[in-house]
Order: structure tokens, then sequence, then C-alpha cells
């Protein structure tokens, strides 16, 4: 599909550091390159810089050198960059969702509304960099005058997933470049095309050198360029999407140099239908937030709680629209489900449906790998799945599936219903279906998770704080809370006025 592209430019293989295009440095021979996979062919579509320790500290040396200067930069200057570069975002939709599509392997209508989601933000943040009030403090005794002031906290490290490839890198940059940050970009290793186009139209949008930096690395160099990172003070935050064991091993390493953490980490989230849900708009509901991305977003449900008085019900109408999705390549325009992202999370995705049926769940549809004559294509595919009679003993109850599984649990009381959505070390988004207004609040308040979807199956928006609670990590993404994690707030008191 790239060989379609409008714009050929888009498609960058290189790193971003100070305002330049170039090679990684980590061999003095030859160019060290990572190969970019299509999910859906297996074909390499490009060779990307699999860089190191020394592009690493090059970019962290241009987002500190060029700190000062975008600081100083007023809100309003900062905007009008910011809404330059969110225009180009628009005029070059087309481009980036075949780009997404292409390394990620999304159908392409979701990969154009990525776009449009992760455009959002940066338009969002556009607005909110004008917009960073401080406090007058009622003086405490005559004579003096206090304030409090916010100010950005400095070069800002981004680690970015392979799941939403623009959306994620957008609603990190954004805000930190509002806030009068630099930064420094790892964008997932599976996904790094994606970044690169994403910031050539930063570059031709007009921000200094330096501002923004972007560095490639294959998993091997990842902990290599990471560390460099972690270690070094002048980088001040590090914002991350991932894996909660990576988000502790984060948090445990900015210790030494106490930078400021954004951590939005794994999820397992129960989705709850009560007795009397709109069992349709239950199953609508489910549709949306469980199959989008294929299953494969941080807020998708993990875990759907059915009440035992209308689970048959339930799954049957569940069932019937799971088996009709068209899974297939996005070249395909009718494929719903496109492949999984590589064959690791096909092995995830198997084991749990395999350990599931062990443990005595039945599959209601799907419950296999998929491979040519299924689909097109010999890329890394599963065939949707819902399974009923699940329990709590099994894997996937306890750890995040990340693909098109739905299995379904039965329970007979709010009470219950509560407590198995809480049973979980996380707390990212919950997701319950109800028409009794008394029970809303009840459950609502009981949910332990940073995000509650109420008769709703799409969560996230750019004005709405993004996050999770207990080892779904901490901080908040979009919203003006967003903004606020990439400021520190500075005291002033001015004395002698009488």
């Amino acid at each position: 599909m790239l060989n379609t592209l409008q714009r050929a430019q888009l498609l960058r293989t290189q790193n971003f550091i100070a305002g330049e295009w170039q090679d990684a440095l980590s061999s003095s021979l030859a160019p060290a390159l990572l190969d970019v996979t299509d999910p859906a062919t297996l074909q390499t579509i490009a060779r990307v810089a699999d860089s190191g320790a020394g592009d690493a500290r090059a970019a962290v040396d241009a987002a500190h050198a060029a700190f000062p200067a975008w600081r100083d930069r007023s809100g309003r200057e900062r905007a009008q960059l910011l809404k330059r570069w969110h225009a180009l975002i628009l005029e070059n939709r087309d481009d980036l969702a075949l780009i997404i599509s292409s390394e990620q392997g999304k159908p392409l209508a979701e990969a154009r509304g990525e776009v449009l989601y992760g455009a959002s933000y940066v338009e969002w943040f556009a607005e909110e960099a004008t917009r960073t009030h401080g406090d007058i403090i009622p003086e405490p005794v005559r004579g003096k005058k206090l304030m409090a002031v916010k100010e950005p906290v400095g070069v800002v490290a981004a680690i970015t997933p392979w799941n939403f490839p623009l959306a994620m890198i957008a609603r990190k940059i954004a805000p930190a470049l509002a806030a009068g940050c630099t930064v420094v970009a790892k964008p997932a290793e599976d996904t790094p095309l994606t970044a690169a186009a994403l910031v050539m139209l930063a570059q031709e949008a007009g921000f200094p050198a330096g501002t923004l930096n972007l560095v490639c690395a294959s998993r091997e160099h990842t902990p290599e360029v990471v560390d460099v990172w972690l270690a070094d003070s002048r980088v001040r935050k590090i914002t991350f999407t991932g894996s909660t064991p990576v988000g502790k091993h984060l948090a445990r390493e900015s210790a030494g140099t106490l930078k400021k953490l954004s951590l939005e980490l794994g999820g397992n989230a129960p989705f709850i239908v009560f007795e009397d849900a709109d069992l349709d708009a239950a199953v609508e509901g489910l549709m949306v937030s469980k199959f989008r991305n294929g299953g494969q977003t941080c807020v998708c449900p993990n875990r759907v709680f059915v009440h035992t008085a209308v689970h048959d019900r339930f799954v049957d109408k569940l069932a019937t629209r799971v088996a009709a999705l068209h899974v297939g390549p996005a070249s395909d325009e009718r494929s719903q489900i496109g492949p999984m992202i590589n064959e690791r999370a096909v092995d995830k995705i198997d084991r749990h449906v395999r350990d599931a049926v062990a443990r005595g769940a039945r599959v209601a549809t799907g419950g296999r790998r998929l491979s040519s004559p299924d689909v097109s294509g010999a890329g890394h595919y599963y065939a949707p799945t819902v399974l009923v009679d699940a329990h709590t003993s099994m894997a996937l109850a306890q750890e995040e599936t990340f693909g098109p599984v739905v299995p379904v649990f039965r329970f007979s009381s709010e009470d219950e219903a509560v407590r198995l959505a809480n049973d979980t070390p996380f707390g990212l988004a919950s997701y319950f279906y109800t028409r009794d207004a008394s029970r809303i609040w009840r459950v609502a308040d009981q949910l332990e998770a940073g995000i509650v979807g109420i008769n709703e199956g799409a969560l996230a928006a750019e004005a709405a704080p993004f996050g999770g609670v207990k080892e779904s990590g901490y901080g908040r993404e979009g919203s003006r809370d967003g903004l606020e994690d990439y400021m520190h707030v500075k005291y002033l008191c001015q004395g002698g006025l009488r």
C-alpha cells in the first residue's frame, strides 16, 4: 500500500535529531537498520534506523539546547505552530492512514479514524497552550504579594506503543510542546514509520530545531536508548504507555534523578451487563469497545460479566454479531478485523483460548488461528471469538489478552458483579449497562478504575482525562489535566510593599 502514497516523502526511515534527518550512530561502518513488517503479508516494507546510546544522548543534547528558547516563547506562539501542525495532519490524513495500516495492520477506516483522533489532541493542546493560568494567593500579612505560576518541566522523553502509532505519540508530544517542553521520543519498534511521518509534518509546520527529536530502535536496542534517558538528569519527565512491568521499571530507574512520570499501563477491563440493561445497546457497546483495532487496545473489555437472567439472550445476540465480522488485510475494504501485530500476540491469544477451553469454557464462535484460505494473505490473524462459561481461574481472567476474544462470565447480584470487576490489580477502564438510575451511581462510585463507561462503549475524547489507578499507572492524558502533567508550579512571594 505504501507505493500509493500521495506524498512519498512522508515515508521517513531515519532518526530526527536537532532538526536533521540522520542515520543511526550505532555503527561506524554502516548504519544499523531495523526491518518494519506488514503484519498482513509478513513482508518487509521498510528499514529504519536502529539506534543506540549515542543517538539517545544526541537527542537529549538537542532537546536540552533548544529548551530555553522554546520555553520563552509565548503560549500563543506555541499554539500557532501546533495549529499549523494540526492542519498538516488533516491535509495528509489519507497518507497517514495508509502508513498506519501498512505497519500496524488495522483496517483503513479505523486508521483514518485514528488520524482524526490523534489530530484532535494536537488541536486541543494548541488551544490549552494559551490557558496556563496561575493563582493570586491572598496575602497572610500586609506588605506581601503571593502568587503561583506554572512552568514547563523541561526535556520530556516520550515512549509509545504500537497499537495506536499516531494517536499515542500525538497525545504525548502535543501537551509537552504546548507547555513549553522539548521532546525526545521513541516509537514502538513495530510501528516507527507513522511517528516519523508525524514528526516530518511537525518539521514542515516550523517547529524549531531540537524542539522535537525522534529516535527509533529495535526491541533489542530499546533498553540501551531508554537507559540513557533514565540516567540523564536533563530529562525531567518520562511519559510512557505500555505494560505494567515496564512501567514499574521506568519508575524505579527514574528515582535516581526524581523525574516526573506519566504512566498509562496495563488493563483488565470489566464489562458488566445487568439484568435491566438494554441488551441490544449493550451488545453494540461491547462490539465498539472490544473489537476496535482487533481487541488490541488498553481499554477494551477483557472480562464480560452478564447477569444470569439475561445471559443466554445476550450471548446469542453477541455471538451472531461476532461471527459476522469480516477478517482480512487493510487492503480489503470489507475488513473489520485486521491482523494482530506479530506472532507473539497470536501465540498469547491462542494460549488464553486453549487454557480456557481446557478449564471448561465453551467456544460459541471463533476460537482458532486464521490463515489462507480463510483470509487473504498469510498474516497474523485470529478469529473473533466468544467464550462462555468463563471463570476466574482461567489465564484470560488474570492477564490482558489483547486480541479479539470475549470471555463471558455469569453473575447473580450487583455486589457480586462489582466484586468480580474489582478483583484485579489493574484499574484503567470499566464499563456497565443498566437502566436503573440509582444503580448507575452506586456502581460508578464502587468501580476501581480511572475511566468508567456507563451505557457507553466509546470512551476516549481529547477533552476528557485518560488514565488509570492501581497498577494501571498514574497521570492523565487529554483534558486540561493533560497539560498539568508537563508543568511545575512555582510560588512567588514579594515583600517590602508597605
